[in-house]
């Protein structure tokens, strides 16, 4: 961890580099996505099939892109029974947190009409499950659940599956949460498969879900043809703490995020120079304990440590980074939260693990990255729900509006505009 002291040049320079993480683009990924999606665009299944083979190592031809109900079958029964019940667990807390989500519409009068809102869910919805280093049965959850709550009709999961095998755990995780079409595709290409649809596999109107920089590049560049939840970059941490912290659970939670993959961001705030060393011990001794000690070693190199002259700096500091996951590890983290604006999730309190938000809190653990907390907003239902407004007026209503729209049209110079008013209550223009 790279530590910096608050009123140095380092200091600036490190949160000028923390604020634009993620912010790189890269034209090789860029045109290789591009190529990407315009192929599969214009070519379909074939295309789809060919990347398949190249790059996840199997023949849908002989299987199929979409998981057989036999398969799911086969694997719910694998799957053991204390693990299962976790899952439902999971399954039920997140659908519990997130009904508590659901949005009306509403009608409302001004003289002599009506004007109001439609809230309605988008006919389908294509969410993406990473995999390849781990099996993510929680992002599954997580991502389609909201979207059955919204009342989507039929939802997809696209998983990404090398050698055509999806994890038996991901498959009974879809079973739970009722997920209508598994397809093993993974990548940009699945990305394209859902925004684009092929012969074998509908358009979706809203893709969810994170992944690696092809599939990011890709949800971005589809954007537009259909919707998308946000573009999720690598797991991020920052850990607000003073000398009431505990320093092993501060080392912990940065190491549970860490070991995510070698591009995951953590960071620690605090105005405790005792803390920051103590912290540093911590995760030399428990990174040495634990099985991902390369990828620990790689995410670690690039962590970042802030020490701070005192809280209110720290929080200062904690909102220009606007992390995805913010762990309040202070004397009175609700009275921290109070002055916290820019976070995905925020955990309080040494009780309070980022990984129960992950798994089992009901909380939805797909979160805005790379700063975007500061306008951007946790995965939910409403990402899968569109507005309709409505308006309805009498005729009297749009007599005594006319002179208002008139006048506003032609200064505008929109004379159909006008007209479209003026033959309503006059007969002519």
């Amino acid at each position: 961890m790279r530590w910096v002291k608050s009123g140095t040049s380092a200091f600036r320079k490190a949160m000028d580099e923390t604020r634009n993480r993620g912010r790189t683009e890269s034209a090789k990924v860029s045109a290789v996505v591009a190529e990407v999606l315009s192929r599969v665009r214009a070519e379909g299944d074939a295309a789809l099939a060919e990347y398949t083979r190249r790059f996840d190592g199997f023949d849908p031809g002989k299987r199929g892109f979409a998981v057989s109900r036999r398969e799911i079958d086969a694997a719910w029964k694998r799957v053991p029974k204390p693990l299962k019940d976790s899952l439902f667990l999971a399954a039920s807390r997140i659908e519990a947190f997130h009904k508590r989500q659901a949005q009306e519409g509403f009608t409302a009068e001004i003289p002599g009409a009506l004007v109001g809102q439609r809230v309605q869910p988008v006919l389908r919805a294509g969410v993406y499950v990473p995999g390849g280093k781990a099996a993510y049965p929680s992002t599954l959850l997580m991502n389609t659940i909201p979207a059955r709550v919204a009342g989507v009709r039929d939802v997809a999961a696209a998983c990404s599956a090398p050698g055509g095998k999806v994890p038996d755990v991901v498959l009974a995780a879809a079973r739970i949460a009722g997920v209508a079409q598994v397809l093993r595709i993974g990548g940009a290409q699945a990305i394209a498969a859902l925004a684009f649809g092929t012969e074998s596999i509908p358009q979706v109107d809203v893709v969810a879900g994170p992944g690696n920089a092809y599939v990011t590049e890709a949800k971005r560049q589809v954007y537009g043809i259909v919707g998308i939840d946000m573009l999720a970059g690598p797991s991020e941490l920052t850990v607000l703490a003073d000398d009431s912290a505990n320093a092993a659970y501060v080392a912990a939670d940065l190491l549970s995020q860490a070991e995510h993959d070698e591009d995951a961001f953590v960071a620690l705030v605090t105005d405790s120079a005792y803390l920051s060393r103590e912290v540093e011990a911590e995760l030399l001794r428990q990174s040495g304990k634990l099985p991902r000690r390369r990828i620990l070693s790689a995410s670690l190199e690039r962590a970042a440590g802030f020490l701070v002259r005192d809280l209110e700096e720290g929080i200062g500091t904690v909102n220009a980074i606007a992390p995805e996951h913010l762990s309040l590890l202070v004397e009175n983290p609700w009275g921290a939260l109070e002055r916290i604006r820019n976070a995905g999730t925020a955990f309080l309190g040494p009780y309070s693990p980022v990984a129960v938000g992950d798994y089992i809190a009901g909380i939805n653990h797909t979160l805005p990255t790379g700063g975007a907390a500061r306008f951007s907003s946790p995965l939910g239902v409403a990402n899968f729900l569109k507005k309709m407004n409505v308006v309805s007026y009498q005729v009297r209503a749009l007599a005594s509006d006319a002179p208002h729209v008139v006048r506003l049209a032609r200064k505008e110079g929109l004379a159909a505009h006008a007209q479209a008013v003026l033959l309503r209550i006059k007969g002519e223009a």
